[in-house]
């Protein structure tokens, strides 16, 4: 590089001379004058300052990335025209950047591993919120269990109060949903059925329906949607205002103060509504069958009772206690798990409507299945 071009920089013979102002003003045109320089590949045993005018740390790092920090310090020793300030600046660069950690290598992208990274991940945290709910249900389990036998502990009063919440609010909400539900069964299996001239069997399909899956079903969720993301707000807004941390302090267990009435109260609320769906899903069948099948009420439970056995309402019913502990306890549970902000109690109410819907829906599939092997 010849001295008409060059700004910052000239070499003759081994001696490197800096010239120009060497400050962050000029950071870019720095940059672009030493990446031309470097590809000299020269080694200079000597550094002239004598026509250096100005220099700070941006001009200082610069200086350390032509030469490296440490051939910069060696070269420092027997510099030309070098104030003993500036000295003591290029020296603390060069040793702070000599210690400076290298930048990590940035990995390589690719969709694939990307995708099966995402993967990976979501099936750790599948396994941690598994084991999760695990340890909270045997929390909850021995809880109930060494308080059982101990009514002076039990909170008769929190119990009603969540059972009124629970079962006797939610019934009108449980009843019109069933109902509607038994209806559009009874329409779709009338519309079906008299292709085959077999629309006398719209009041086997609706029964079958609704004691075996639908209504312990259909309760399950919206007591999951309703009750669930209720549990989570109450205990999740106690643990934002420290309440459940003040009940610690006072030598009260949280459990049996917040999680066991609650669960309590849906292991008896859910089999009654679950009962009351199956009676709202039927009436709304035999309603619908009334009006477009001519099947009259009579008729309706002549055959309901004929062809309908006891066995398939208790198969569904033996699903509600199931379904009501594992509702309670991933509500509870997330409730928990709220960190102070009202973002975190929204984020979680979130999870255990999304939480319980799933667990029920898995576990009637896999009892749906085992009812099928065992010929029930």
């Amino acid at each position: 590089m010849t001295q008409s071009h060059s700004r910052f920089l000239r070499s003759d013979n081994d001696c490197l001379h800096l010239q120009g102002e060497w400050v962050l003003a000029n950071y870019r045109a720095l940059c672009d004058e030493i990446r031309q320089f470097a590809q000299k590949k020269s080694s200079y045993n000597t550094i002239d300052f004598s026509q250096l005018d100005k220099l700070d740390t941006a001009g200082a790092e610069q200086l350390c990335e032509l030469l490296t920090p440490e051939q910069l310090e060696d070269r420092l020793d027997h510099a030309v025209g070098l104030s003993t300030e500036r000295d003591a600046l290029l020296r603390t660069v060069a040793r702070a950047l000599s210690t400076q950690e290298a930048p990590p290598k940035k990995p390589n992208y690719s969709v694939m591993g990307d995708f099966f990274a995402r993967i990976g991940g979501a099936t750790q945290r599948f396994w941690d919120q598994f084991l999760e709910l695990t340890a909270f249900v045997g929390l909850t389990l021995e809880t109930l269990f060494f308080n059982m036998l101990r009514p002076s502990r039990w909170r008769v009063t929190a119990i009603v109060a969540q059972i009124e919440e629970t079962a006797f609010n939610a019934v009108p909400i449980i009843f019109l949903l069933t109902f509607l539900v038994g209806a559009v069964i009874a329409f779709l299996g009338a519309t079906i059925l008299s292709d085959f001239g077999a629309t006398i069997y719209t009041v086997n399909l609706v029964g079958f329906s609704f004691l075996r899956e639908f209504a312990v079903l259909l309760t399950a969720i919206l007591m999951a949607g309703r009750t669930a993301s209720a549990f989570t707000a109450q205990i999740g807004s106690m643990k934002a205002n420290e309440e459940i941390d003040a009940l610690r302090a006072q030598g009260l267990n949280p459990m049996l103060i917040l999680v066991i009435p609650r669960v309590l109260a849906m292991l008896i609320a859910m089999p009654m509504l679950t009962f009351i769906g199956m009676i709202a899903g039927i009436f709304g069948g035999a309603l619908v069958c009334f009006w477009t099948l001519d099947i009259s009420p009579t008729m309706f439970i002549d055959i309901f009772n004929e062809d309908v056995s006891i066995r398939h309402f208790f198969l569904g019913m033996a699903k509600a206690p199931i379904f009501a502990f594992l509702i309670a306890v991933i509500g509870c549970l997330q409730g928990f798990k709220v960190t102070g902000s009202a973002q975190s109690v929204g984020e979680r109410t979130t999870a255990a409507v999304v939480h319980s819907i799933f667990i029920v829906i898995l576990l009637d599939a896999m009892a749906a299945l085992f009812y099928m092997e065992m010929g029930w």
